[in-house]
């Protein structure tokens, strides 16, 4: 079943890499209650598109910061093999967002982005707000990145409370009805 927009976020607690401290432990949805969460998958560790999509996240993750929104990211892959990809990828050597283990699959299936014949999730982002409602959800192909600044354009646009046209961006005018 799909997420939809304006329900309660599917709840979650799995292991999770923690690439700054090089630790494990158990993350779930209940950590980023109050406040913004962006939550996105991506299909497995050691890929091609993947290492792009995070490193890029993880890059504006202080604009992310700025709009008091936390990263998190997931995948069906094990936190030993996000440490592992971590400590074999240069452009992941730095990364200061969690990287949460989807092993039973549960969280993919939930959250409506799970391949079964693959085993693996679909680009699924979610914008959660601090009430733990979901209030943007996107999903890619498995071979099509996604776009960071789109996802800032959302966050800022959803944070107004206000009526956004299309193309808005953070500073222009909202919709007087």
């Amino acid at each position: 079943m799909a997420v939809q927009v304006g329900n309660p976020a599917p709840k979650f607690s799995a292991q999770a890499y923690v690439r700054p401290t090089d630790e494990f432990k158990t993350v779930s949805l209940d950590d980023y209650a109050g406040k913004w969460l962006y939550l996105y998958f991506y299909p497995m560790d050691f890929t091609f598109v993947c290492p792009t999509e995070i490193k890029a996240f993880d890059d504006a993750l202080g604009e992310f910061e700025d709009r008091e929104c936390e990263l998190l990211t997931c995948s069906t892959d094990s936190h030993y093999v996000h440490k592992g990809w971590c400590d074999a990828k240069e452009e992941l050597a730095s990364l200061k967002h969690p990287m949460l283990a989807d092993i039973t699959k549960r969280i993919s299936m939930d959250y409506g982005l799970l391949i079964p014949d693959k085993g693996v999730a679909l680009r699924g982002s979610f914008l959660i707000d601090p009430n733990g409602v979901v209030q943007w959800v996107n999903v890619n192909a498995l071979s099509v990145g996604r776009n960071v600044e789109e996802v800032l354009r959302v966050l800022d646009a959803l944070q107004t409370d206000e009526l956004c046209p299309c193309n808005w961006k953070k500073g222009e005018e909202t919709i007087n009805a």
